[in-house]
């Protein structure tokens, strides 16, 4: 199915404030597996089945208004020797969880047999009350120069989140990852299942931190693979992800020095970046299109595109840029800026901030995927429903956490914080290369998950795996 290459390809790219958990005289209903929906882009396998699941729209009152999550499940191929469920969330935000389930070839054969996975599309995805936002024009620079740009881009924002959080009440104001993870312990009391296992990727390592928060001793295994450290506040939101580009574009430059068939080999790639970059600041094409393009093939690695791209804009020929097919422009507003507290004062701070992501990632000029995020929610106003915390693992089983090295999205920065914010309860692999998402990438690390996933043994301390 499509949503394997497409989101594997372009993930993204992630408490005081967390909704009360309903009350024991709340139950979900069970479960009914029926036949898939007809898609004919997507076609649904035999042994899948999907269906839906109500839940309270406001887990602080279950007994109000509900809204219908969609759930897929592909059965464990050998269900003799059946271990239980393994929910798994490819991130994002904005990727259809109950799609992959139906075609979970991320996971190696064994683990598919052994395993019935189960996804389901959290709040604002896929086929649960999907969130979009309508077209607009093209908002103002994101790197405002003066007061007056950044007071024009707040305007432009505050209408934008306005228009958007208008069009998709009431779910939009009820989709942070909180909520999520009390949604996902409705899908495990749903299945009847007592414990559940869980593969988080990227944004989707948030949901299973958040779920070992709340429901630890409903965890049979966790696995976090490029994590979202929930601590962040907004300097290092912006500060770890900036010097982490750099440090893909230094591995880049050091690929294409040994590598022939590199387009720019032979050449120094860090002096002719700046020279590529004034290049296209200078054509007619949106404003930084080549750090963007750039960026994204930093997420496989795919630096031959890299090259090929860079080569192409010093000749003038700046080349046509995919666009992410989910919907995290829209759904980042209500999830991204409520889980995090993203909010910028005033034209003031804003300049000491983007200074600090300019010194820390000067040849990238920062991260665009964390610049884009907080200037996003500039246009949202009052504190985050899911404010950022350290995290707490203590109810939870051993965690198995996996970083590359130098990774885009979710700096390696990231995966040592939260292995030390729970250091009796994390193991850390890491992968000595480059790229965001590690599980399926060497026989390696797939070995290290299978058998956690399969014997509940990690590795006994922090390992790594070579690139």
């Amino acid at each position: 199915m499509r949503v394997f290459a497409a989101v594997l390809g372009s993930l993204l790219i992630l408490a005081g404030g967390t909704p009360a958990v309903a009350g024991p005289g709340w139950s979900p209903a069970p479960i009914v597996w029926t036949t898939c929906p007809d898609d004919p882009d997507s076609p649904a396998p035999p042994d899948g089945e999907c269906s839906t699941l109500q839940v309270p729209l406001d887990w602080a009152r279950p007994w109000g208004p509900s809204i219908s999550l969609a759930v897929a499940r592909h059965r464990a191929s050998d269900p003799a020797h059946r271990l239980g469920v393994l929910l798994a969330d490819l991130g994002g935000p904005g990727s259809s969880n109950a799609e992959f389930a139906l075609s979970p070839g991320l996971f190696s054969p064994e683990v598919q047999a052994r395993f019935d996975v189960v996804g389901f599309d959290v709040r604002g995805t896929g086929r649960s009350e999907f969130v979009k936002c309508a077209d607009t024009t093209a908002p103002p620079d994101d790197e405002p120069a003066g007061r007056a740009q950044f007071d024009a881009l707040r305007s432009y924002q505050e209408k934008a989140v306005s228009d958007c959080r208008a069009r998709n009440l009431p779910v939009f104001d009820h989709a942070d990852t909180g909520v999520n993870a009390e949604d996902m312990d409705a899908v495990r009391r749903a299945l009847g299942e007592a414990r559940i296992s869980f593969l988080g990727i990227s944004y989707g390592t948030l949901l299973g931190q958040q779920y070992a928060e709340k429901h630890g001793d409903r965890v049979r295994a966790l696995v976090l693979d490029s994590s979202i450290d929930h601590s962040a506040g907004l300097e290092r939101f912006l500060g770890d992800r900036a010097a982490a580009a750099d440090d893909l574009l230094r591995q880049f430059a050091a690929w294409c020095d040994r590598t022939a068939t590199c387009a720019l080999h032979g050449r120094d790639v860090l002096a002719l970046w700046p020279r590529a970059l004034a290049v296209a600041d200078g054509l007619p094409a949106p404003h930084n299109w080549l750090r963007d393009r750039v960026f994204k093939d930093m997420y496989g690695p795919d630096w031959a595109d890299a090259a090929q791209v860079i080569d192409s804009t010093l000749a003038g020929q700046p080349p046509v840029t995919a666009q992410f097919e989910y919907n995290y422009d829209s759904i980042r507003l209500a999830v991204v800026c409520q889980d995090f507290d993203l909010r910028i004062r005033d034209f003031a701070q804003y300049r000491v901030l983007h200074a600090e992501e300019l010194r820390r990632g000067p040849l990238m000029r920062g991260s665009m995927l964390g610049h884009s995020e907080a200037m996003a929610c500039l246009g949202v106003h009052g504190p985050p429903s899911n404010p950022p915390h350290r995290l707490n693992l203590s109810r939870a089983p051993q965690v198995l956490l996996l970083n590359s090295r130098y990774d885009p999205a979710t700096p390696y920065a990231w995966a040592l914080a939260i292995h030390h914010q729970a250091p009796a309860n994390t193991t850390l692999l890491t992968y000595e290369g480059s790229g965001h998402g590690v599980y399926p990438r060497t026989a390696c690390t797939r070995a290290a998950v299978d058998r956690y996933l399969l014997t509940l043994e990690p590795p006994r301390h922090d390992v790594s795996c070579p690139a």
